[in-house]
């Protein structure tokens, strides 16, 4: 998200080290993810990105019963209400009133405003837990909406915080702002290049719709020195080292963040226009490896 991150979170890292073919000369020693067995079930053909040159590595597909805890094995859950560096209002909290499984195969991210007036709402990473570099990273997200809504699915360099943010680096996936319906952006944040500055672009859903009206794939192709941002499988944007101001950061090791702000100083705030609550439904996340 286009703005300072925080984290909490304290999990003891649990990897599995894999050699993954990254491009046409160049051959990866990297770390790949932790999973519950010893393999991954497939579930490429699924997806409605082509990943016929893809090898899945990671994948949460959500299934459980209805109001069950994300997998802690994978997620954790950021919390508080300081404000996230964006000047934002809701309290991120542990509970299933605000992140759970619906039981037909999601995760429900849920913003919610409190009797007293306040908000709250879930934001979780997989920091420690699930880290990768490279390949493409995608997730099947029907997003909330509503004047200052703010749901995005994003990655941060896996040293943060020892090294802080922007120089730890930060891959937005997807961030929409929920007074855009039709509207979603793909950004990157870096040394010299963050916040306001941050180099990326924006895509308008093909047929004037709303992209909160139905489940879209959201998803980057990452390489050594070149960053492809998608939805539904059309490619919208490429950043490459080239197009920074600043040092290239993001040829390392990354964690995945799903999150729903409310407020902030780019979404702006709720007024009478919004209603609550509001959900970020998510059907998968999956990390392949390409070649």
């Amino acid at each position: 998200m286009s703005r300072r991150p925080t984290t909490s979170a304290a999990a003891v890292r649990r990897t599995v080290t894999t050699t993954v073919g990254l491009g046409a000369a160049t051959a990866l020693l990297a770390t790949a993810l932790t999973w519950t067995e010893n393999n991954v079930t497939d579930h490429s053909e699924l997806t409605s990105t082509d990943t016929a040159q893809a090898a899945l590595v990671w994948s949460d597909e959500f299934d459980g019963a209805a109001g069950q805890a994300p997998d802690p094995a994978y997620w954790n859950h950021e919390t508080g209400d300081h404000g996230w560096g964006n000047e934002e209002l809701q309290n991120y909290t542990t509970s299933r009133d605000n992140s759970a499984l619906d039981g037909e195969g999601n995760l429900v991210i849920t913003a919610r405003q409190e009797a007293d007036g306040g908000f709250t709402s879930a934001r979780m990473t997989t920091q420690n837990k699930v880290e990768h570099a490279h390949g493409r990273v995608e997730a099947r997200i029907k997003v909330p909406t509503g004047q200052g809504v703010w749901p995005a699915f994003w990655m941060l360099g896996a040293d943060f915080p020892d090294t802080p943010w922007p120089d730890s680096g930060e891959i937005d996936v997807m961030e929409h702002i929920g007074s855009e319906p039709g509207t979603v952006h793909g950004t990157v944040h870096g040394p010299g290049y963050s916040g306001g500055d941050g180099v990326g672009g924006s895509y308008d859903h093909p047929d004037g719709g709303a992209f909160p009206d139905d489940f879209h794939v959201y998803a980057v192709d990452w390489a050594p020195g070149s960053i492809t941002w998608s939805v539904d499988g059309v490619p919208f944007q490429t950043v490459t080292p080239a197009d920074v101001s600043g040092d290239w950061v993001f040829d390392q090791e990354f964690f995945l963040i799903l999150n729903v702000a409310v407020g902030g100083q780019w979404p702006g705030y709720p007024d009478e226009t919004t209603s609550f609550p509001q959900e970020m439904v998510v059907d998968y996340v999956r990390v392949y490896d390409t070649e």
